[in-house]
């Protein structure tokens, strides 16, 4: 068997894989695996990285440049998201009320209670 079949096997197999492991965790879970696949895309950068350092062709290194700005969008990308859903599950702020009754000069601010 070639070479570009058995890796093309490969990356069909890890698809298939990736989206029944994917599917089966519960909604809860998903903040914890997003916050591990963000860590193992800190592995692929590092890898991309390499691979750009040790190109001898020039498709090699476009490939491995390419690879290292969509790694490194999809890490920040995925913090990102990870922190705004970290967000949703803290307490929320108090918001200040303007009293818009006439005969206040500029209103009244008070905290709305709890």
């Amino acid at each position: 068997m070639s070479e570009p079949l058995v890796w093309l096997t490969v990356f069909i197999l890890a698809i298939f894989v990736g989206n029944e492991v994917i599917a089966k965790v519960s909604s809860t879970l998903h903040t914890p695996l997003m916050s591990g696949a963000n860590a193992i895309h800190g592995v692929i950068l590092l890898g991309a990285v390499l691979v750009a350092g040790s190109a001898d062709t020039t498709p090699v290194l476009v490939v491995a440049l390419l690879a290292v700005v969509l790694a490194s969008i999809n890490m920040v990308g995925g913090f990102v998201v990870t922190d705004r859903m970290l967000q949703m599950f803290s307490g929320r702020r108090r918001i200040a009320k303007v009293d818009q009754r006439p005969g206040l000069p500029g209103g009244d601010t008070r905290e709305l209670p709890r």
